[in-house]
């Protein structure tokens, strides 16, 4: 039997890039993961597709496990002698539960590991540009439960003391009980006025800050409905400079995106999103099918020493091309002494992966250009082309191509396949005006949304519309979609970078 390892990691505050580089390696291996309520889910994407995933949720009514439930799972997934990731919102040791745990399995003779995660105070204070300790106003900091066992007979907590102590003091799980422990520490001799702000939902874009005296600091909660999970600040830190506010003062914070690509296009999309401060909802409309199986891919491959230029016109172009050679068990050898051109930057980036640099990429992301500067870049008479791209792609580059003199074979590598995903949810938001973006990144994306959504809907909504490229923006406009926003760089970044701008300006 395998012997047994059990990892206490911690996953951080909430946003899964917070994670450390060993938590992700860790969960790349485990065999199990047993996963925490605070701890986000999109981090099970670091999970082999074989792992087990348990779901240990506390405090949500029937679903809701034990302490007790979860150490009798621990042991039980350990004494099968699997590697175990026991998974926590936060550090594992921080107002949490891992001492409990690591004890359980020290006690069982299993060996363990714990893995530092980033603790909420430190993450909460920092994406609200809350400096917990400065050389001007605080040289210590003291972390304090808001929630002591309820079993204790006395309180650990010396009210006297901390409300004396000069420097950050900073609450968890403290929102049941703010009115009580403001009032403690102003009895206890703190001044009503002191400085304290309370920040919830930290490093998501859902974010929100509220600043007060000590005193009222309950009662602006309340008004503003702030919620757990939340961070209480008290202290000369908690009166922070806004400008320092890096998280909440970028352009996409708060707003909701609809990004509409295939399930990979959107998971890539969505990470740059969080990074800007932005929502994304995920709504995936396309499906990427391979046709590499085909007798015309095939032929085309077995005679690709033939030609003199190769053309890419996408990064699942390039993606599924590379797929199909490797299960050949060939490799970029086969591509001879044949030129390559790309449509853009990032066909170019998916290329340089395999160790393929292409020989031309137009200025302007679109067919029309990469015909029309190939043209001009080379003589094409009488040159023999590739063409690798989807297989509902227009014939506007054959048609560019062929007036250049060049002999052009269309090989189609793949064709999208629809996804239909539940839009009620989405229609939902867009009415509520919960949903401040819908991204559009190809015409197929465009036809298969409103399907599902009527451009009635849209049109009559504050959401705003923005499409990659001016094909993509005919095909809304033949539907009759407002278009907001058309991409100056035709690519994802750079669509990205046009929404940044239009809402910062």
């Amino acid at each position: 039997m395998n012997k047994a390892m059990v990892y206490l990691v911690g996953a951080g505050p909430g946003d899964p890039d917070l994670i450390t580089v060993r938590g992700a390696e860790l969960l790349g291996r485990a065999d199990c993961i047993i996963y925490d309520r605070l701890a986000n889910p999109a981090l099970l994407k670091f999970a082999s597709e074989d792992a087990e995933l348990v779901h240990v949720p506390k405090r949500i009514g029937d679903r809701s496990c034990t302490q007790d439930e979860i150490n009798r799972l621990l042991l039980e997934k350990a004494a099968s002698g699997k590697t175990v990731v026991r998974l926590k919102g936060g550090d594992p040791c921080i107002f949490a539960r891992g001492g409990e745990e690591a004890r359980l399995l020290a006690d069982a003779g299993i060996d363990f590991e714990i893995v530092p995660g980033i603790t909420a105070a430190i993450a909460a204070a920092e994406y609200a540009g809350i400096l917990l300790t400065d050389r001007e106003y605080s040289s210590q900091v003291v972390f304090i439960t808001g929630r002591e066992a309820p079993d204790k007979e006395q309180s650990n907590i010396n009210w006297s003391v901390l409300a004396k102590f000069p420097g950050t003091i900073v609450f968890y799980m403290a929102m049941g009980n703010l009115e009580f422990i403001a009032q403690q520490l102003i009895d206890n001799g703190m001044s009503k006025d002191t400085a304290s702000a309370v920040i919830s939902d930290a490093t998501f874009a859902k974010q929100r800050l509220v600043k007060s005296s000590l005193s009222q600091i309950s009662e602006t909660c309340e008004q503003e409905n702030i919620e757990p999970p939340a961070i209480v600040i008290i202290g000369a830190a908690a009166d922070s400079d806004p400008r320092l506010n890096w998280f909440m003062n970028q352009p996409l914070f708060g707003k909701s995106i609809v990004v509409t690509r295939n399930a990979p296009g959107n998971a890539d999309f969505a990470a740059k999103i969080i990074r800007k401060g932005g929502n994304p909802i995920d709504f995936p409309t396309i499906k990427i099918k391979p046709l590499t199986h085909t007798n015309k891919f095939v032929q085309a491959l077995a005679k690709i020493h033939d030609f003199d230029w190769l053309i890419f016109t996408s990064k699942n172009g390039v993606s599924v091309f590379f797929d199909a050679l490797h299960s050949l068990k060939k490799d970029a050898r086969v591509f001879g002494s044949a030129k390559v051109a790309s449509m853009g930057s990032k066909t170019a980036a998916e290329l340089s992966g395999f160790g393929i640099i292409p020989d031309f990429v137009p200025t302007v992301f679109t067919s029309a250009e990469l015909g029309e500067q190939l043209i001009r870049f080379t003589n094409l008479q009488d040159k023999r082309i590739l063409l690798l791209r989807s297989e509902l792609a227009s014939k506007e580059l054959v048609d560019i191509l062929q007036k250049g003199g060049a002999d052009i074979h269309d090989v189609p590598l793949y064709t999208i396949e629809k996804q239909i995903p539940n839009s009620a949810d989405l229609i939902e938001k867009i009415k509520a005006g919960q949903a401040h973006w819908l991204i559009f990144a190809s015409p197929s994306s465009v036809r298969i949304f409103f399907e599902r959504v009527s451009a009635d809907i849209v049109n009559s909504s504050d959401v705003k519309v923005a499409s990659i490229g001016p094909v993509t923006s005919e095909q809304l406009k033949d539907l009759g979609v407002k278009v907001d926003l058309q991409a100056a760089e035709h690519t994802i970044d750079g669509l990205l970078s046009a929404v940044e701008n239009a809402e910062a300006s």
